[in-house]
């Protein structure tokens, strides 16, 4: 058994992941990149990883536009910046299995985690881009390499960064597009408070032109994934940090119009609502909603996608949702992407092996498909994008 078997197999009975037990048997599968680093990543064995694209910095989110080219956002790095861009890919090369050109279609924005595209009643295209201030669309032209147009604000958000005085924590948002309505998510300010500003810890809801703004969830700590399919909207969320290494849990929500889903005042564990010792309050935790599906602690559940029944494929009627992984790398909890189906059960870990040697190789961020058992997924530590497909 080599070194890195040993300690996986270690790690995954020491933490007894929810999933683990209903896992598929993973294999090993090569992966070269362009820097000289090879590695293993683990997948199932009929599929193969091959990484499409390289050299980007703190990749994160993908968007397909009208045209059906592939967009995706890139933070540049850690810290509060306007080193941010968008990126448009095209020139698929289906020999060498590449993206030929990676365009910048927008530079110099403040941490742009999200984009989508979305065509109003009067045919016109637009691109909204999700940055840490503001809320931004622009004209879209099919083929554009750049906007043919100055951006249109609709909606301004806290900015304090990561100095604020009470914490100025999350600094993304993100986007989804459904029921003709554009929802935003904006992240709490701290690890765990009462907060000053409505808009923190919440999903807001307005028109595409920005117009009729409002508070559509509350109680969501931070809500990084946001996917709308078949008239609902799914969200993940991240649990607070002060609780121990083993609670609470990270979630996945189907968001109702309305919901408060508790956070300071409740977190879960094994998927049931639990007061938070810090913020106690009178009428408990009973009333929560459930979380639709949960994760390991700390694992950052971020960005997920669907597979279809109709793709009759091994992932039909399915989510891949991205785990970022633990910031303190020693848990080992996350640094996989995993299968949750339609019904909310955990249907076992889908990519792993991102920790090896008690380094990380990666962290995946978001999941896209893009055909039957196919998809792309983010690496927004070594700023790759890689494709997973059926083996030839």
């Amino acid at each position: 058994m080599t070194p890195r078997s040993a300690f996986s197999l270690a790690l995954a009975a020491a933490l007894a992941l929810p999933f683990a037990a209903s896992a598929a048997a993973l294999t090993p599968h090569p992966v070269k990149l362009d820097d000289g680093r090879s590695f293993t990543l683990d997948l199932p064995a009929d599929l193969d990883i091959v990484p499409v694209a390289q050299g980007l910095k703190r990749v994160r989110f993908f968007a397909r536009s009208p045209d059906g080219r592939l967009f995706v956002t890139d933070m540049h790095d850690l810290s509060d910046n306007k080193l941010g861009r968008v990126y448009a890919l095209d020139g698929w090369d289906e020999k060498t299995e590449r993206y030929t050109k990676l365009s910048v279609y927008l530079d110099k924005q403040r941490n742009p985690n999200s984009v989508a595209f979305h065509t109003d009643a009067g045919g016109q295209q637009w691109l909204y881009v999700a940055n840490t201030d503001k809320l931004l669309r622009y004209r879209y032209r099919n083929g554009d390499t750049q906007p043919s147009s100055q951006p249109e604000t609709l909606a301004t958000f806290p900015d304090y960064g990561l100095s604020y005085k009470y914490g100025g924590w999350h600094l993304t948002r993100s986007l989804a597009f459904g029921g003709g309505k554009l929802y935003v998510s904006v992240g709490s300010s701290c690890n765990a408070c009462i907060e000053k500003e409505e808009v923190r810890a919440a999903i807001l809801q307005m028109n595409p032109d920005g117009s009729g703004q409002r508070t559509y969830a509350r109680g969501l700590r931070n809500a990084v994934g946001l996917l709308y399919r078949d008239g609902k909207l799914y969200a993940t969320n991240q649990g607070s940090d002060h609780l121990g290494d083993d609670k609470p849990d990270e979630t996945l929500f189907v968001v109702r119009d309305g919901a408060d889903y508790g956070w300071p005042y409740c977190h879960f564990s094994n998927g049931k609502p639990f007061t938070d010792p810090k913020f106690p309050r009178k009428e408990g935790c009973a009333i929560v909603p459930k979380p639709f599906a949960w994760f390991p602690s700390h694992a950052s559940a971020l960005g997920l996608t669907w597979f279809p029944a109709s793709d009759n494929g091994q992932l039909r009627d399915e989510f891949a949702v991205a785990l970022h992984g633990s910031s303190k790398l020693k848990l080992g909890h996350g640094y996989r992407i995993v299968r949750v189906g339609g019904d909310g059960r955990q249907r076992g870990e889908l990519v792993g092996g991102f920790v090896q040697g008690g380094k990380a190789v990666g962290r995946p961020c978001d999941v896209l498909a893009v055909g039957r058992d196919s998809f792309l997924f983010t690496d927004d530590k070594s700023g790759v994008i890689y494709k997973v497909r059926p083996k030839r």
